[in-house]
């Protein structure tokens, strides 16, 4: 598959993956780029053992994975810490578009503080990927990821309603 049309079927979902694992907008966006670098670079390792989604998942979360562990090795003063928000659908009222932007926002926020495997498989099932796609990016069994993500839910509606 050529790289172009990964970029094009794949962007928004590598984008959405950056933007679990990291709330800086700057680092989103270096993370976008290292994450794109990395799929380009294993596309020639791609074998076709999987679907093209998947492993474009597991190249992208692993690269995630590696960028997080060094950025919470680095010094913490730097000068801004931007939140990206979710741009606001303007088919929606106001009210309801700030109440869904703040709804994402806080799940967002929620996900990033998941430990990395939760927060891994609870990104890919946001995505739409089955528990076996899931278990194959992670190395972990599928009914193993059930009990993760279950698990997961759980903490991220506590947080939740304890934000409330």
């Amino acid at each position: 598959m050529d790289f172009d049309q990964i970029v094009a079927d794949y962007g928004p979902l590598l984008s959405r993956v950056a933007s679990s694992y990291e709330a800086n907008l700057h680092l989103q966006q270096e993370l976008l780029q290292e994450i794109s670098l990395a799929v380009w670079q294993a596309m020639k390792g791609f074998k076709g053992n999987s679907s093209v989604k998947t492993y474009v998942l597991r190249v992208a979360h692993n690269k995630a994975v590696t960028h997080v562990a060094y950025h919470a090795k680095q010094p913490h003063n730097e000068p801004y810490c931007e939140v990206e928000n979710p741009s606001p659908d303007t088919s929606m009222s106001t009210e309801k578009s700030v109440s869904q932007t703040s709804m994402v926002s806080s799940l967002l926020q929620a996900v990033r503080r998941l430990p990395m495997q939760p927060r891994q498989i609870v990104t890919m099932s946001m995505e739409g990927l089955s528990y076996q796609e899931i278990a194959e990016v992670c190395g972990v069994s599928a009914v193993n990821v059930g009990v993760i993500l279950n698990r997961a839910k759980k903490t991220l509606m506590e947080q939740l309603n304890h934000e409330q």
